[in-house]
Parts: structure tokens; sequence; C-alpha cells
């Protein structure tokens, strides 16, 4: 099983760790960032930030695909709710996914 990979455009693919190290140096391993406001009957209740990266080391510690992106949230009622995944595209979608369960989750504070 690989474990290190970098990016070639969207694209990962496995690397040694000598790569990985001198890529992940200065990486860009952002997908997506998003940032919103959480508010309770118009007030503001604080900030809410999902981001998705490129983490460079698969995490996947079964069978399966490397999992290679992650989706955190920080903040709001979802606070360190995590999603990983595969590609590039997968991550994109995720991120997205992430987004609306984050407003659904908003709706619903008491």
């Amino acid at each position: 099983m690989t474990y290190y990979y970098i990016l070639n455009g969207h694209v990962a693919v496995p690397a040694s760790i000598d790569q990985w190290a001198s890529w992940f140096e200065s990486a860009d391993r952002s997908v997506k960032k998003s940032r919103a406001t959480v508010k309770l009957e118009g007030n503001p209740l604080g900030f809410v930030e999902i981001s998705t990266v490129f983490l460079g080391i698969n995490r996947q510690f079964g069978d399966g695909p490397p999992l290679l992106f992650e989706t955190m949230v920080f903040g709001g009622p979802l606070d360190g709710q995590t999603d990983r995944c595969s590609t590039w595209e997968a991550a994109e979608k995720m991120h997205e996914a992430m987004c609306e369960r984050v407003k659904l989750a908003a709706k619903e504070v008491p």
C-alpha cells in the first residue's frame, strides 16, 4: 500500500516520502474553503468554516481506495465533522455536500 501522494494538477500520484516532503513544503493543498455565519432568529451565533484539503497521506486503514482528501467543519453545530475521499472531483462534491449539511444543521439549532 502506498502511503504518500503528491498532486500533479488535480491528480494524486504515488510518491516516496522524500518526494512528498519536498512537495509538501510549498504546495497549495486547498481544494475549497467556505465560511458562513450561523444565526438564530437573526442573531449571529458564530462563524463556521468548511475546509477541503489534499492530505497527501493515505488515511485508508483498511481495504479500499486511498483516502487523500479531507473536508472538515470548524465551528457551528457540526464542529469537527470530517469526511474523506480519494479524488479531487469527489472532494469538490464532498465539500458542497458538507456545506449543505452545515446549512441544515444550522436551521435545527434550538
